[in-house]
């Protein structure tokens, strides 16, 4: 088991910034009353952190398979609870991937890899939040190699 913490500092009215292992400030807000938050809310946040876990686990199985691909994009929409603390209640997670000759079974390998052993973020979420996914291949022209 190893130990991280993060550090969460007030700036102003509902806005904070933290940082954690990587020592890089992030700023977080939230909206309040007639005022438009200033950065990414903590729930934003969440989708965002699903978004680049998966997405690094599926880069990196497709980079060892030998899949090139010139475009991946992981668009992660979710459903939130009508009252508090308005919780996510599902989470989709679609995966949008361009090349030439991408064969549908490694992507969809690589997301499975990702969604049920690599990717931490998946693993915490889907214990309290129903997770779904799903999958668009575009192919483009060869790339001549």
């Amino acid at each position: 088991m190893s130990t991280r913490e993060a550090v969460v500092r007030h700036v102003q009215n509902l806005t904070f910034i933290g940082k954690a292992g990587s020592n890089h400030w992030t700023t977080v807000d939230s909206s309040h009353g007639d005022v438009t938050a200033a950065a990414t809310s903590p729930m934003e946040l969440v989708l965002i952190a699903l978004g680049g876990c998966t997405g690094s686990d599926v880069a990196s199985i497709l980079e060892k398979k030998r899949v090139r691909f010139t475009k991946l994009e992981i668009r992660v929409q979710g459903e939130r609870a009508a009252v508090d603390p308005k919780v996510y209640t599902s989470i989709h997670v679609g995966y949008h991937i361009e090349g030439a000759g991408i064969r549908e079974k490694d992507v969809a390998h690589a997301i499975e890899l990702s969604m049920t052993k690599y990717c931490s973020v998946s693993a915490m979420l889907k214990r309290s939040v129903s997770l779904t996914h799903s999958l668009t291949i575009k192919e483009i022209g060869s790339t001549g190699s």
